[in-house]
């Protein structure tokens, strides 16, 4: 307290506000303010079906009854050895418990056995990597080698640019395991999550037999600013959103969070003629 007046200082003031309890949060979306107990379990705004961002391990548990994880152990190669970019990679590390920015296995849906993977953009903003594309063109390979669909969930900034030229061949090596899982007659759904940007829209995200997103998702190749500059002229507000690649044609279907699993199941069943697969 201010001795003089019996008000309390700046630090007393500080304090008292990091005490206020967390309890409200904004969408990005809508922006609407929303009171975080009425979030609910698959972390949607309640206004606008704006899902919040997840790690890779709770989507997988929103859809997969089962799961066995596969090439886990895949990472950065060590002729990578800038300091500030091995800094990211260990901090990454810690904060998704994961190698890389992508979590593949095998996994199933409402008994259906499916080559799954969930991209992760906590790591290093789920940007595409010589491991990351390594993870996940081996997770085509094995779903093509054991005739399983596959469903990958992308969320990505791009390509990983301390990677150089490296991150951008990964587009055209998952582009090519995909081509190969289609050759043998493999059912591949894309499941577009917020963000889906640069490499990653321009190759594989975009390549399924069906291209589902999320409401309010952001989906393009070049930034805002980029294209602005570029063709000098102010696009759409919403020109990269999901809602408009819906209307023009670019998207399949928008599904909300809490119907992934009923509309992946139902897809899985037509793709399979109504027959499950067990383990």
């Amino acid at each position: 307290m201010n001795k003089d007046d019996g008000k309390p200082n700046i630090a007393e003031l500080k304090q008292r506000m990091d005490e206020v309890p967390d309890v409200w949060t904004k969408c990005p979306a809508c922006g609407a303010a929303i009171y975080k107990k009425n979030i609910d379990e698959f972390q949607e705004c309640p206004n606008c079906y704006y899902g919040f961002r997840l790690g890779a391990e709770e989507r997988i548990e929103m859809v997969c009854d089962a799961f066995t994880p596969i090439n886990q152990e895949i990472q950065a190669d060590a002729k990578y050895d800038d300091p500030k970019y091995l800094g990211k990679l260990e901090k990454a590390r810690k904060i998704t418990g994961l190698n890389e920015g992508v979590l593949t296995g095998i996994g199933l849906i409402n008994g259906y056995k499916v080559a799954v993977g969930v991209m992760d953009w906590r790591f290093i903003m789920g940007s595409l990597g010589t491991a990351t594309g390594e993870v996940i063109a081996k997770l085509f390979e094995t779903a093509t080698e054991k005739h399983l669909p596959v469903i990958l969930f992308t969320a990505s900034g791009g390509a990983r640019m301390q990677e150089g030229i490296n991150s951008l061949m990964q587009m055209a090596k998952v582009s090519e395991a995909v081509g190969k899982h289609d050759e043998a007659g493999l059912l591949y759904v894309s499941y577009l999550c917020d963000p889906t940007t640069g490499g990653v829209t321009a190759s594989f995200a975009m390549q399924g037999d069906l291209l589902l997103s999320e409401p309010h998702t952001l989906i393009g190749f070049a930034g805002r600013r980029v294209i602005e500059r570029t063709i000098q002229q102010v696009p759409p507000k919403d020109f990269q959103k999901a809602e408009t690649l819906l209307q023009n044609g670019f998207l399949d279907k928008i599904v909300k969070r809490c119907d992934m699993k009923e509309t992946l199941t139902k897809i899985l069943a037509l793709h399979e003629g109504g027959e499950t697969h067990g383990e």
